[in-house]
């Protein structure tokens, strides 16, 4: 039951947010779309912003599921970017009502497990320091979300298969490089 709830009030903060900014939106407006009580609101969150950072985490969980591998990584920068658009209302009203840095939370959690899942398969059979593969991570991260923000601000006109394309052809062989680059500076 639990997390139907969180669910409905996940369904209910997107809908609202089609007719009004999140500064506008009440706990009361929530729990009379949903039919909900507030102190059942109040049992699963402490505020409106909590239940931001829930839902882009469970958004972020459902979109990625399997696709934090070398082959698929990919599709999983894809699905981020189907699920901003598919969410733009909302990434939109926490981007320029809340904070952008939100957004580039939300944004650098969900690409930084996508990008280290990938380092972790490519050092199998690799000696490196998980400091070292969280670095990486780190890296490519902060490329991503730059991308993904500039497309944010730019009003995600641009075709997002177009720059996923474009991620591809930069990123082709850099993690194996960097990995193997790492992997030797340790030899030395």
């Amino acid at each position: 039951m639990s997390n139907t709830t969180k669910l409905a009030l996940e369904a209910s903060l997107k809908k609202l947010l089609l007719h009004k900014p999140i500064d506008k939106i009440t706990i009361n407006d929530l729990t009379a779309d949903c039919g909900i009580s507030r102190m059942t609101f109040y049992y699963h969150f402490k505020d409106i912003y909590d239940l931001v950072e829930w839902v882009c985490v469970a958004d972020g969980k459902r979109v990625l599921q399997e696709k934090k591998t070398y082959d698929t990584w990919q599709e999983g920068l894809e699905q981020i970017f189907e699920a901003v658009i598919e969410n733009k209302p909302f990434i939109n009203n926490i981007y320029r009502y809340v904070s952008r840095e939100k957004i580039e939370s939300y944004l650098y959690n969900l690409t930084y497990n996508l990008i280290l899942d990938v380092v972790r398969e490519k050092c199998i059979g690799v000696e490196l320091a998980e400091e070292d593969k969280v670095f990486i991570a780190e890296f490519y991260k902060y490329g991503f979300v730059g991308i993904m923000l500039k497309w944010i601000d730019n009003g995600m006109k641009t075709d997002y298969k177009e720059i996923v394309r474009r991620i591809s052809i930069t990123l082709y062989g850099n993690i194996a490089n960097s990995i193997h680059n790492f992997e030797q500076e340790k030899k030395i």
